[in-house]
Protein backbone atom coordinates (compact mmCIF):
# COMPACT_ATOMS: atom_id res chain seq x y z
CA UNK A 1 0.00 0.00 0.00
CA UNK A 2 1.42 3.78 -0.97
CA UNK A 3 1.91 5.86 2.06
CA UNK A 4 1.51 9.12 2.77
CA UNK A 5 4.16 11.07 1.25
CA UNK A 6 4.69 14.91 3.40
CA UNK A 7 6.16 18.45 2.06
CA UNK A 8 7.69 20.22 4.48
CA UNK A 9 8.15 24.28 2.88
CA UNK A 10 9.25 26.96 5.14
CA UNK A 11 7.05 28.65 6.92
CA UNK A 12 7.25 32.24 5.15
CA UNK A 13 5.34 30.49 1.93
CA UNK A 14 2.16 30.63 3.36
CA UNK A 15 1.33 34.54 3.28
CA UNK A 16 2.57 34.22 -0.16
CA UNK A 17 -0.04 31.46 -0.91
CA UNK A 18 -2.28 34.12 0.32
CA UNK A 19 -1.15 37.00 -0.97
CA UNK A 20 -0.68 36.14 -4.46
CA UNK A 21 -4.27 35.12 -5.61
CA UNK A 22 -5.37 38.23 -3.21
CA UNK A 23 -3.22 40.53 -5.69
CA UNK A 24 -3.93 38.95 -8.94
CA UNK A 25 -7.75 38.88 -7.88
CA UNK A 26 -7.35 42.57 -7.21
CA UNK A 27 -5.57 42.88 -10.50
CA UNK A 28 -8.01 41.54 -12.46
CA UNK A 29 -10.87 42.27 -11.36
CA UNK A 30 -11.24 46.07 -12.13
CA UNK A 31 -9.39 45.41 -15.67
CA UNK A 32 -12.76 42.73 -16.23
CA UNK A 33 -14.81 45.62 -15.44
CA UNK A 34 -13.20 48.27 -17.75
CA UNK A 35 -13.40 45.51 -20.25
CA UNK A 36 -17.27 45.15 -19.45
CA UNK A 37 -17.92 48.64 -20.17
CA UNK A 38 -16.69 49.32 -23.02
CA UNK A 39 -18.14 45.65 -24.80
CA UNK A 40 -22.05 46.24 -22.70
CA UNK A 41 -25.26 47.20 -24.55
CA UNK A 42 -25.53 50.60 -25.83
CA UNK A 43 -25.47 53.93 -23.41
CA UNK A 44 -29.05 54.71 -24.19
CA UNK A 45 -31.49 53.48 -21.72
CA UNK A 46 -34.31 51.55 -22.74
CA UNK A 47 -37.75 52.46 -21.81
CA UNK A 48 -39.01 50.44 -19.00
CA UNK A 49 -42.42 50.17 -19.74
CA UNK A 50 -41.08 47.79 -22.63
CA UNK A 51 -38.95 44.99 -21.15
CA UNK A 52 -36.21 44.15 -23.93
CA UNK A 53 -37.28 40.02 -24.35
CA UNK A 54 -34.70 40.05 -26.79
CA UNK A 55 -31.75 41.55 -24.39
CA UNK A 56 -28.52 39.68 -24.77
CA UNK A 57 -28.81 39.08 -28.49
CA UNK A 58 -25.62 38.81 -28.87
CA UNK A 59 -23.42 41.42 -30.78
CA UNK A 60 -23.75 39.88 -34.38
CA UNK A 61 -25.31 36.72 -35.84
CA UNK A 62 -23.17 33.37 -34.96
CA UNK A 63 -23.12 30.10 -35.96
CA UNK A 64 -24.70 29.79 -32.53
CA UNK A 65 -27.83 31.69 -33.38
CA UNK A 66 -28.52 29.96 -35.97
CA UNK A 67 -28.76 26.65 -34.66
CA UNK A 68 -32.20 25.73 -34.16
CA UNK A 69 -33.27 26.27 -30.56
CA UNK A 70 -34.71 22.84 -29.83
CA UNK A 71 -31.80 21.34 -30.94
CA UNK A 72 -29.64 23.91 -29.01
CA UNK A 73 -31.17 22.92 -25.62
CA UNK A 74 -31.21 19.57 -26.18
CA UNK A 75 -27.32 19.30 -27.13
CA UNK A 76 -25.77 21.89 -24.75
CA UNK A 77 -27.97 20.66 -21.56
CA UNK A 78 -27.15 16.61 -22.54
CA UNK A 79 -23.32 17.99 -22.99
CA UNK A 80 -23.53 19.92 -19.15
CA UNK A 81 -24.54 16.78 -17.81
CA UNK A 82 -21.37 15.09 -19.65
CA UNK A 83 -19.02 18.12 -18.73
CA UNK A 84 -20.40 17.33 -14.87
CA UNK A 85 -19.51 14.03 -14.71
CA UNK A 86 -15.93 14.49 -15.69
CA UNK A 87 -13.16 12.94 -12.80
CA UNK A 88 -10.10 14.48 -13.56
CA UNK A 89 -9.07 17.60 -13.94
CA UNK A 90 -7.28 17.88 -17.56
CA UNK A 91 -10.84 16.83 -19.07
CA UNK A 92 -12.20 19.48 -16.72
CA UNK A 93 -9.88 21.74 -17.98
CA UNK A 94 -10.30 20.83 -21.88
CA UNK A 95 -14.23 21.09 -21.28
CA UNK A 96 -13.59 24.95 -19.91
CA UNK A 97 -11.38 25.65 -22.97
CA UNK A 98 -14.78 24.74 -25.20
CA UNK A 99 -16.91 26.87 -23.28
CA UNK A 100 -14.07 29.58 -24.00
CA UNK A 101 -14.24 28.90 -27.45
CA UNK A 102 -18.49 28.68 -27.88
CA UNK A 103 -18.20 31.94 -26.25
CA UNK A 104 -15.59 33.52 -28.66
CA UNK A 105 -18.00 32.40 -31.52
CA UNK A 106 -21.23 32.83 -30.15
CA UNK A 107 -19.99 36.64 -29.63
CA UNK A 108 -22.46 37.22 -26.80
CA UNK A 109 -22.06 40.14 -24.20
CA UNK A 110 -18.83 40.05 -22.33
CA UNK A 111 -20.62 42.16 -19.31
CA UNK A 112 -22.99 39.36 -18.72
CA UNK A 113 -20.50 36.80 -19.00
CA UNK A 114 -18.55 38.56 -16.08
CA UNK A 115 -21.24 39.16 -14.03
CA UNK A 116 -21.97 35.30 -14.63
CA UNK A 117 -18.28 34.56 -13.40
CA UNK A 118 -18.24 36.81 -10.80
CA UNK A 119 -21.56 35.17 -9.10
CA UNK A 120 -19.60 31.84 -9.08
CA UNK A 121 -16.70 33.23 -7.87
CA UNK A 122 -17.18 33.19 -4.26
CA UNK A 123 -18.33 29.90 -3.97
CA UNK A 124 -15.51 28.44 -5.85
CA UNK A 125 -12.67 30.50 -4.27
CA UNK A 126 -13.96 29.23 -0.75
CA UNK A 127 -14.00 25.28 -2.27
CA UNK A 128 -10.69 25.82 -3.60
CA UNK A 129 -9.56 27.10 0.24
CA UNK A 130 -11.79 24.66 2.22
CA UNK A 131 -11.28 21.33 0.37
CA UNK A 132 -7.82 21.31 0.60
CA UNK A 133 -7.60 21.67 4.15
CA UNK A 134 -10.80 19.17 4.86
CA UNK A 135 -10.40 16.30 2.52
CA UNK A 136 -9.87 12.91 3.93
CA UNK A 137 -6.41 11.53 3.42
CA UNK A 138 -6.21 8.16 1.68
CA UNK A 139 -2.88 6.09 0.98
CA UNK A 140 -0.92 8.27 -1.78
CA UNK A 141 -1.62 11.43 -1.50
CA UNK A 142 0.53 14.52 -0.54
CA UNK A 143 0.54 16.08 2.14
CA UNK A 144 2.29 19.86 2.25
CA UNK A 145 3.24 20.88 6.09
CA UNK A 146 4.08 24.79 6.70
CA UNK A 147 7.33 24.70 8.53
CA UNK A 148 6.53 23.33 12.27
CA UNK A 149 2.50 24.05 12.16
CA UNK A 150 1.76 20.14 11.89
CA UNK A 151 -1.71 21.22 12.50
CA UNK A 152 -2.23 23.12 9.09
CA UNK A 153 -1.94 20.16 6.27
CA UNK A 154 -2.57 20.68 2.87
CA UNK A 155 -4.08 18.17 0.72
CA UNK A 156 -3.02 18.57 -2.90
CA UNK A 157 -5.43 15.78 -3.56
CA UNK A 158 -7.47 17.96 -1.99
CA UNK A 159 -6.46 21.54 -4.43
CA UNK A 160 -6.83 19.43 -7.32
CA UNK A 161 -10.15 18.25 -6.53
CA UNK A 162 -11.13 21.40 -6.06
CA UNK A 163 -9.58 23.12 -8.96
CA UNK A 164 -11.86 20.26 -11.34
CA UNK A 165 -15.23 20.88 -9.45
CA UNK A 166 -14.20 24.71 -9.93
CA UNK A 167 -13.55 24.12 -13.84
CA UNK A 168 -16.60 22.25 -14.28
CA UNK A 169 -18.66 24.32 -12.34
CA UNK A 170 -17.28 27.60 -14.46
CA UNK A 171 -17.49 25.29 -18.10
CA UNK A 172 -21.32 24.76 -17.55
CA UNK A 173 -21.62 27.98 -16.34
CA UNK A 174 -20.43 29.54 -19.68
CA UNK A 175 -22.12 27.33 -21.67
CA UNK A 176 -25.53 29.05 -20.49
CA UNK A 177 -24.83 31.99 -22.02
CA UNK A 178 -24.93 30.78 -25.61
CA UNK A 179 -27.26 28.86 -24.78
CA UNK A 180 -29.49 31.36 -23.33
CA UNK A 181 -28.39 34.66 -25.04
CA UNK A 182 -28.21 33.99 -28.74
CA UNK A 183 -32.21 33.49 -29.22
CA UNK A 184 -35.20 35.86 -28.23
CA UNK A 185 -36.85 34.54 -24.75
CA UNK A 186 -39.65 34.17 -26.42
CA UNK A 187 -37.72 31.46 -29.30
CA UNK A 188 -36.19 29.71 -26.67
CA UNK A 189 -39.71 28.99 -24.53
CA UNK A 190 -40.99 28.64 -27.53
CA UNK A 191 -38.54 25.77 -28.32
CA UNK A 192 -39.13 24.50 -24.71
CA UNK A 193 -42.75 23.93 -25.55
CA UNK A 194 -42.06 22.30 -28.55
CA UNK A 195 -39.63 19.99 -26.75
CA UNK A 196 -42.84 19.26 -24.12
CA UNK A 197 -42.70 21.75 -21.90
CA UNK A 198 -45.93 22.89 -20.47
CA UNK A 199 -47.49 26.51 -22.71
CA UNK A 200 -48.35 27.87 -19.11
CA UNK A 201 -45.02 27.05 -17.29
CA UNK A 202 -43.46 29.33 -20.74
CA UNK A 203 -46.15 31.44 -19.79
CA UNK A 204 -45.29 32.17 -16.39
CA UNK A 205 -41.75 32.84 -17.00
CA UNK A 206 -42.18 35.13 -20.30
CA UNK A 207 -44.66 37.46 -18.33
CA UNK A 208 -42.22 37.41 -15.17
CA UNK A 209 -39.41 38.31 -17.30
CA UNK A 210 -41.42 41.31 -18.56
CA UNK A 211 -43.28 42.78 -15.65
CA UNK A 212 -40.41 42.50 -13.55
CA UNK A 213 -38.70 45.46 -15.30
CA UNK A 214 -42.04 46.98 -14.39
CA UNK A 215 -41.93 46.67 -11.03
CA UNK A 216 -38.24 47.45 -10.41
CA UNK A 217 -39.11 51.04 -11.93
CA UNK A 218 -42.17 50.78 -9.77
CA UNK A 219 -40.41 50.21 -6.42
CA UNK A 220 -37.64 52.77 -7.28
CA UNK A 221 -40.46 55.71 -7.89
CA UNK A 222 -41.68 54.57 -4.43
CA UNK A 223 -38.39 55.04 -3.21
CA UNK A 224 -37.89 58.19 -4.71
CA UNK A 225 -40.96 59.36 -3.95
CA UNK A 226 -39.90 58.39 0.31
CA UNK A 227 -36.65 60.50 0.04
CA UNK A 228 -38.47 63.16 -1.46
CA UNK A 229 -40.67 63.31 1.72
CA UNK A 230 -37.89 62.77 3.83
CA UNK A 231 -37.59 59.50 4.72
CA UNK A 232 -34.54 58.13 6.36
CA UNK A 233 -34.05 54.59 7.13
CA UNK A 234 -32.86 54.21 10.44
CA UNK A 235 -33.60 50.87 13.00
CA UNK A 236 -36.63 51.87 15.11
CA UNK A 237 -40.64 51.29 14.41
CA UNK A 238 -41.02 54.35 12.31
CA UNK A 239 -38.88 53.08 9.85
CA UNK A 240 -40.31 49.36 10.15
CA UNK A 241 -43.57 50.77 9.91
CA UNK A 242 -42.82 52.78 6.68
CA UNK A 243 -41.00 50.06 5.03
CA UNK A 244 -44.37 47.54 5.75
CA UNK A 245 -46.25 50.24 3.97
CA UNK A 246 -44.00 50.22 1.07
CA UNK A 247 -44.10 46.70 0.55
CA UNK A 248 -48.27 46.44 1.24
CA UNK A 249 -48.81 49.48 -1.68
CA UNK A 250 -46.08 48.10 -3.69
CA UNK A 251 -47.78 44.84 -3.86
CA UNK A 252 -51.14 46.35 -4.34
CA UNK A 253 -50.03 48.33 -7.53
CA UNK A 254 -48.70 45.11 -8.91
CA UNK A 255 -51.84 42.86 -8.58
CA UNK A 256 -54.07 45.67 -9.89
CA UNK A 257 -51.71 45.82 -12.64
CA UNK A 258 -51.59 42.67 -13.32
CA UNK A 259 -55.44 42.64 -13.82
CA UNK A 260 -55.47 45.74 -16.07
CA UNK A 261 -52.59 43.87 -18.12
CA UNK A 262 -54.57 40.63 -18.07
CA UNK A 263 -57.82 42.37 -18.89
CA UNK A 264 -55.62 44.02 -22.14
CA UNK A 265 -54.93 40.78 -22.90
CA UNK A 266 -57.91 39.53 -23.27
CA UNK A 267 -59.03 41.93 -25.47
CA UNK A 268 -56.53 41.32 -27.98
CA UNK A 269 -57.77 38.01 -28.54
CA UNK A 270 -55.86 35.82 -25.74
CA UNK A 271 -57.23 32.28 -25.61
CA UNK A 272 -54.55 30.78 -23.08
CA UNK A 273 -52.07 30.77 -25.94
CA UNK A 274 -49.72 32.85 -26.73
CA UNK A 275 -48.85 33.08 -31.20
CA UNK A 276 -45.84 31.33 -32.72
CA UNK A 277 -43.22 33.64 -32.66
CA UNK A 278 -41.34 31.64 -35.45
CA UNK A 279 -41.61 28.88 -37.44
CA UNK A 280 -39.04 26.23 -36.17
CA UNK A 281 -37.82 23.93 -38.35
CA UNK A 282 -34.48 21.58 -38.29
CA UNK A 283 -32.14 21.98 -41.13
CA UNK A 284 -29.41 19.57 -41.80
CA UNK A 285 -26.83 22.62 -40.24
CA UNK A 286 -28.67 22.05 -37.23
CA UNK A 287 -27.99 17.96 -37.25
CA UNK A 288 -24.24 18.85 -38.19
CA UNK A 289 -24.07 21.23 -35.42
CA UNK A 290 -25.50 18.57 -32.76
CA UNK A 291 -23.21 15.67 -34.19
CA UNK A 292 -19.92 17.76 -33.55
CA UNK A 293 -21.45 18.27 -29.95
CA UNK A 294 -22.42 14.64 -28.85
CA UNK A 295 -19.02 14.24 -30.75
CA UNK A 296 -17.11 16.55 -28.66
CA UNK A 297 -19.07 15.60 -25.06
CA UNK A 298 -18.39 11.45 -26.00
CA UNK A 299 -14.91 12.68 -27.00
CA UNK A 300 -14.34 14.27 -23.41
CA UNK A 301 -16.16 11.71 -21.66
CA UNK A 302 -13.53 8.78 -23.49
CA UNK A 303 -10.36 11.07 -22.52
CA UNK A 304 -11.43 11.24 -18.88
CA UNK A 305 -12.26 7.44 -18.71
CA UNK A 306 -9.02 6.88 -20.61
CA UNK A 307 -7.61 8.96 -17.46
CA UNK A 308 -8.64 6.01 -15.14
Amino acid sequence: MTEVAYISVPLWYLPLLVLIPAAAAAGVLPWLKRRARTRTVPENDPDWSIPPVAEGFGQGISVIHRWDVRCKIVTLLAYSFAVASLRHLSAAAAALGLSLVVLLISKVWFRKVMLRVVALTGFLGMLLVVMPLTVPVHPGDTLVVFGSMDWLVVNLRGVVLAATIAAKAMAIALLMEPLLSTAPLPVTLYGLSRLGVPDMAGQMVLLSYRYLHVFTHEARRMTAGMQARGFAKKTDMDTLRALANFLGMLFVRSFERTERVFDAMQARGYNGRFPSPCDLRIQWQDILKTGIWVAAGAALVFFDYLKG
